[in-house]
């Protein structure tokens, strides 16, 4: 697999970025070690938590899904082998902030439960809306500074702040976001197509896409409100592309899939590694099967066919 930059950090990453969001959640410690060996194991490189994963779960208090990658690092001895991505700014009893002084001691908070001295690439999970962007910016000069962060980048940004963010980040000593992670798939184009995908490519950012199978919607095991019902943690958010152009998306995907001897799931992940702003898409896992078959997808060669059959579908 040829690695791809990841903006102009001197990072780069394998086409496909392991999602942690599951671990210590739907996937337990030993179901977890055994995605993360199998992972690295087939050659990729890069995974990605947040400190608030799996805040949502009742009892849980956020930091699960870290702990546990942290706990594989030590057992595995394959630091070296990979990139750890993590993100600050999820409400963990604070409210939701970007504040330098917080987002200081989320670093600290986020290196000591992943066990590691330098988180390779730190990202603004939820932009505030209310910090100014320069102290933000500060607080990652800081880490920077002190190696204890490598990159940084954002998510869950608004256009306005990212661009305020991008300027700032011209002075002396502030560092850039390098990397956009946005919520982009075949059934969610229009936010990052319209307001973000002109801002990347002008800058040169890299472009991390989360939700990439659209809460497993795109893998084609949801066809109708019955599919969703044994599934608490998915189906109130696929029941939202249930429409006629989500069943289109379906169709279109069933009809490459059997062109390519591929799975649904795989013909989306390879539409998203063919896009030319696309870095990698993030993809988790909650056990070796479905592992195998997403780790098929960036060696699925989609012709131009495929890809206007599937652009068509979802536009």
């Amino acid at each position: 697999m040829q690695p791809r930059p990841i903006g102009r950090s001197g990072l780069f990453t394998a086409p496909l970025m392991l999602g942690g969001n599951v671990f210590g959640w739907t996937a337990d410690e030993a179901t977890s070690f055994a995605v993360l060996d199998a992972f690295v194991d087939a050659g990729f490189n890069a995974i990605d938590t947040a400190d608030g994963y799996s805040r949502w779960v009742p009892g849980h208090r956020g930091g699960e899904s870290e702990t546990t990658i942290g706990r594989w690092l030590k057992r595995s001895g394959k630091r070296d082998r990979v990139l750890i991505a993590t993100k600050v700014g999820t409400d963990m009893g604070e409210g939701k902030t970007v504040r330098k002084d917080y987002v200081l001691r989320a670093a600290e908070a986020s290196l000591k439960r992943l066990q590691v001295d330098t988180i390779d690439l730190y990202q603004t999970h939820f932009d505030d809306e209310v910090t100014p962007v320069e102290e933000t910016l500060e607080a990652y000069a800081q880490l920077i500074k002190a190696g204890k962060v490598r990159a940084v980048g954002a998510s869950n940004i608004s256009p306005t702040r990212l661009e305020a963010s991008l300027a700032a980040s011209k002075k002396p000593g502030i560092p850039r976001y390098e990397v956009l992670q946005p919520l982009y798939s075949l059934a969610e184009r229009r936010g990052f197509e319209h307001d973000y995908a002109a801002i990347c490519r002008r800058e040169t950012l890299g472009v991390i896409t989360f939700y990439s199978l659209a809460a497993g919607f795109l893998t084609g095991k949801y066809r109708s409100a019955a599919d969703t019902a044994g599934n608490a943690a998915r189906g109130g958010k696929v029941k939202n592309y249930l429409n006629d152009r989500g069943l289109a998306i379906l169709a279109s995907l069933d009809a490459v899939a059997a062109r390519h001897g591929a799975t649904p799931a795989q013909v989306s992940l390879a539409w998203l590694i063919a896009q030319p702003l696309v870095t990698a898409p993030i993809v988790s896992a909650t056990g070796l099967a479905q592992l195998q078959d997403i780790l098929k997808a960036p060696s699925l060669a989609l012709t131009a066919q495929d890809l206007a059959e599937l652009d068509k579908a979802s536009a």
